[in-house]
């Protein structure tokens, strides 16, 4: 019998699963790791780093989608892809020997290099991650309280990519709560993007684009850019304008909140297991696998997928990642069973959603703008159709988001 272990058991790695679970019946043992013995949906990062939702809200037992049969799921750290001898070693457990390898081990975010951002901001690429800025929040409203210095009220995201975006238009959503705790006014609450890119939302055009800008606006959310981050210190993120000379005075805001969303990258193991990538993502091929490696398969954000005919990947994101998902469990599936492999990956973007908060959103799908309630409710259906997608309709209905009129 072959052996498919699959690395990370995010939307790709947890999507293979259980599409294999349902195209072999028992054909095929599999062996998922992940470091957490839960899924969570990564695109609900920021509701926890609000505090609007637990993390139990977003995310639920791996255990509880699995089949016991066919799947034995291991808590460990990856640590590294022997390509050559087609082994995984992990952390705390002895190497694990395939026939086939997925790996979807997710993002991280690097520092780029600049100084104090490891020490002194604080990152959001996973749940725990997303709980500290949360605790951290509501600790610097507290602090206010106390001595009423008005850095305690300040927040600097540094970065205003999409989830960047999504996170500074949720932290203003709950600006009245963190108001209350603090014994100040909303308004008194700050909140700056800093960016080096001279133009947002590189997704939209037109007036899409001109309602995205307007509600950040709206909910009192500033973006300096472009713009680049020079150092972040213990109470501050220094920066310089792009269109300042090279010796120009270093600009300062005194923040008490520092969150870092700058430098995405693939898992590092994608580099330490030898893998040709660029920032931890490799280019792969008509099959979705590894250059190295006709029977490594890399999904998600660990991988790219070009545009046919353009020059730039596909954006890594989790409607991406479950695509390649299903793909790569056909196409091991037809290997397994000695049958005729399916035609080349293909993917068919479907759009994309941002949430600006408080029932407004702005979106792109099947060729269509979409803004307001009628996006934000668009946005809950694509949360809820990822949900349904890896964890099923028990798992949807304990998790999924029917709220649509708020």
């Amino acid at each position: 019998m072959k052996t498919v272990v699959v690395l990370g058991a995010g939307f790709a790695g947890l999507k293979t699963v259980v599409a294999l679970q349902k195209k072999l019946r028992e054909q095929v043992k599999i062996i998922l790791v992940d470091r957490n013995p839960y899924h969570y949906e990564t695109i609900r990062l920021y509701e926890v780093a609000t505090g609007e939702i637990p993390y139990t809200g977003m995310s639920y037992e791996i255990n509880d989608v699995i089949n016991p049969k066919m799947t034995t799921v291991i808590t460990d750290e990856v640590e590294k892809v022997n390509i050559a001898d087609k082994t995984v070693e992990l952390k705390d457990h002895a190497p694990l020997k395939y026939d086939y390898c997925v790996v979807g081990l997710g993002f991280t975010l690097s520092n780029m290099g600049i100084k104090g951002a490891t020490e002194n901001a604080l990152p959001m690429s996973n749940v725990k991650q997303a709980e500290a800025i949360r605790d951290h929040l509501y600790a610097e409203m507290k602090a206010y309280r106390q001595d009423h210095d008005s850095k305690h009220l300040s927040v600097v995201i540094c970065g205003a990519g999409f989830q960047a975006i999504e996170l500074g238009n949720a932290i203003a959503k709950v600006r009245p709560e963190l108001a209350q705790m603090a014994g100040a006014q909303p308004d008194e609450i700050t909140i700056r993007m800093i960016d080096g890119s001279p133009r947002l939302l590189p997704m939209f055009q037109g007036k899409l684009l001109d309602y995205a800008l307007n509600t950040i606006k709206k909910n009192k959310v500033e973006i300096i850019k472009p713009a680049y981050v020079n150092e972040v210190t213990s109470t501050s993120v220094l920066y310089k304008m792009a269109n300042e000379k090279d010796n120009a005075e270093l600009q300062e805001i005194k923040a008490g909140t520092r969150i870092w969303m700058m430098g995405f990258s693939g898992s590092p193991v994608i580099e330490a297991s030898g893998f040709k990538n660029r920032r931890g993502r490799v280019m792969v091929g008509d099959h979705l696998t590894a250059p190295e490696s006709d029977d490594i398969y890399v999904l998600g954000d660990v991988s790219s997928v070009m545009v046919p005919g353009k020059k730039w990947p596909y954006p890594n994101t989790g409607q991406l990642a479950l695509s390649m998902a299903n793909y790569a469990a056909k196409d091991i599936k037809s290997r397994i069973m000695g049958q005729t492999r399916p035609d080349n990956y293909a993917y068919h973007d479907l759009g994309v959603v941002v949430n600006l908060g408080n029932s407004e959103a702005a979106g792109l799908a099947m060729g269509h703008a979409f803004k307001g309630y009628f996006a934000a409710t668009l946005k809950k259906i694509t949360i809820d159709k990822s949900v349904l997608e890896t964890g099923g309709i028990k798992e949807t209905m304990a998790i999924g988001q029917f709220d649509f009129y708020h």
